[in-house]
C-alpha cells in the first residue's frame, strides 16, 4: 500500500484547550462501528455516562447547549480521553484533522484546514509544498474502479503542481492554465481519448501554452458591470450549502452586504483598494493563495477516477480561494482597512468547515461548479 503525505505533516501537534476554536463543537461526531460495541462494553460510573451520552441510533455523540460534545468539558478538553485514556476516542477523534482520500492501493493524507491549526502551518509556510511518499505492507482491489484513469489524473496533478508552484509566472496566469490543463482532460475523457492525455501533458510543459494563456488572459477581463453580477452570483450560491454553524449564516450576509451592498462602482473600488493595500502590507499572499490551490488540488482531484468530475474539481479549488479573497476583503473593510494574518487563518478555517465537513455540501458545490464554466 502506498500512502502519500504533504511534507508539513509531521509538523502537526493538536493545541488541546489551547486552540482558539474547537473541533468537538458545530457538527455531530459520528462514531465508528468498533468503537461502538467497545463503549456498548464499557463498566462502572463512567460507562454509564458513556451510554448516556451517545445517540445509539443515529450513532453519534450527543451534543448539548452550542452543539458541543457531551464529553467537552468547560476547559475544553474531552473528558472521555482524560478518564479512559487516548485509545478510548473514536476514529473520526483520533484522526482529525487528518484527511484520508482511498485509492486501489492508495492512501493519499492531508491535514484538513478546517483546524486552526493545520491551517496555521500551511499558511505560514514560505517554501513550496513537496509530497512524501513510502510503502506499507498491503493490498487491496476495488470494483469498478479504473486504475489507468487514476494513474492518469495523478500524473494531471503533478503537472497541475509544477504550474501553480511556478512563482515567475502571475498567479491569475497559475490558475488559468491549471483550469485549461483540467478542462482539456475533461474533454479529453468525456471523448473516451485518455490516452492524448500524455501528449496534452507535454505541450502544457512547452513556452507557447504560456502565452496563449496570457493571451487569453487578457482578452477574458470583463466590463466592470459583468465581474460584479458574476462574483455577487457566485458568491450568494453559498446561500445553497448547508449549513453547519448557526452563525455562519450571519457572516455570509454580512461579507454580502459590504462587497455587494454598493453596487458595481462600490465592489470595483473596494477591490482596487484591497488589492493594492495587501500588495504592500501582506506580500505573503500570492503565496497563501498558491498553498491553498495545491490543498484543493491534492485533496480532491484525483476524487475524479470515481465520478469524472475533472473540471469541477479544478474550478472547485480556484472558487475556494477566490471565495476567501472575497470574504477576506470584507473583514479588511469591517477592520476600517486593516488585517492579520489571524484574520486569514480564521476565515480560511471557517470556511473549509462549512464546506468539507458535510458531503452533502462538496457534492453540491461541485454541482455548482458544473454549472460555472471558467475556460472554454
Amino acid at each position: 500500500m502506498l500512502y502519500i503525505i504533504p511534507d508539513y505533516y509531521k509538523e502537526f501537534k493538536c493545541q488541546a484547550d489551547k486552540c482558539e476554536d474547537t473541533c468537538c463543537a458545530g457538527w455531530q461526531i459520528v462514531i465508528d462501528e468498533r468503537s461502538l460495541a467497545r463503549y456498548r462494553g464499557e463498566k462502572g460510573s463512567f460507562g454509564k455516562r458513556l451510554k448516556n451520552s451517545i445517540c445509539w441510533r443515529q450513532g453519534c455523540f450527543k451534543q448539548t447547549e452550542g452543539k458541543r460534545c457531551a464529553f467537552l468539558n468547560s476547559e475544553n478538553l474531552c473528558d472521555m480521553q482524560l478518564n479512559l485514556g487516548e485509545d478510548s476516542l473514536c476514529r473520526t477523534c483520533r484522526r482529525y484533522p487528518r484527511h484520508i482520500e482511498e485509492f486501489e492501493n492508495v492512501r493519499e493524507i492531508s491535514l484538513s484546514v478546517s483546524c486552526p491549526e493545520a491551517a496555521r502551518i500551511l499558511l505560514e509556510k514560505k517554501e513550496p509544498v513537496a509530497f512524501l511518499s513510502y510503502e506499507k505492507a498491503g493490498e487491496e482491489e476495488y470494483e469498478n474502479y479504473d486504475p489507468f484513469l487514476y494513474s492518469k489524473l495523478a500524473d494531471g496533478r503533478r503537472i497541475m503542481r509544477e504550474i501553480l508552484q511556478n512563482r515567475e509566472l502571475s498567479l491569475e496566469l497559475r490558475t488559468l492554465l491549471m483550469l485549461g490543463l483540467a478542462h482539456d482532460m475533461q474533454v479529453r475523457i468525456n471523448s473516451g481519448k485518455l490516452f492524448d492525455c500524455d501528449s496534452l501533458f507535454e505541450r502544457c510543459k512547452k513556452e507557447n501554452a504560456y502565452k496563449f494563456a496570457a493571451e487569453k488572459l487578457e482578452a477574458g477581463k470583463i466590463h466592470r458591470t459583468r465581474k460584479y453580477a458574476c462574483s455577487k452570483k457566485l458568491f450568494r450560491g453559498l446561500y445553497r450549502l448547508e449549513l453547519l454553524h448557526e452563525d455562519w449564516d450571519c457572516h455570509l450576509r454580512e461579507t454580502d452586504c459590504l462587497l455587494y451592498g454598493h453596487g458595481s462602482w462600490g465592489y470595483e473600488e473596494l477591490h482596487d483598494r484591497f488589492s493594492k493595500w495587501l500588495k504592500e502590507h501582506m506580500p505573503e499572499w500570492e503565496i497563501q493563495c498558491e498553498q491553498l490551490l495545491l490543498y484543493f488540488i491534492y485533496t480532491y482531484f484525483c476524487g475524479a477516477v470515481y465520478d469524472g468530475r475533472v473540471y469541477a474539481k479544478a474550478q472547485m479549488a480556484a472558487y475556494c480561494v477566490w471565495l476567501i479573497y472575497e470574504m477576506l476583503a470584507a473583514r479588511w473593510q469591517k477592520n476600517e482597512e486593516m488585517l492579520d494574518a489571524q484574520d486569514v487563518i480564521m476565515i480560511v478555517y471557517r470556511f473549509s468547515r462549512e464546506l468539507e465537513h458535510s458531503d452533502k455540501n462538496l457534492e453540491l458545490f461541485e454541482r455548482m461548479m458544473e454549472e460555472s464554466v471558467l475556460v472554454k
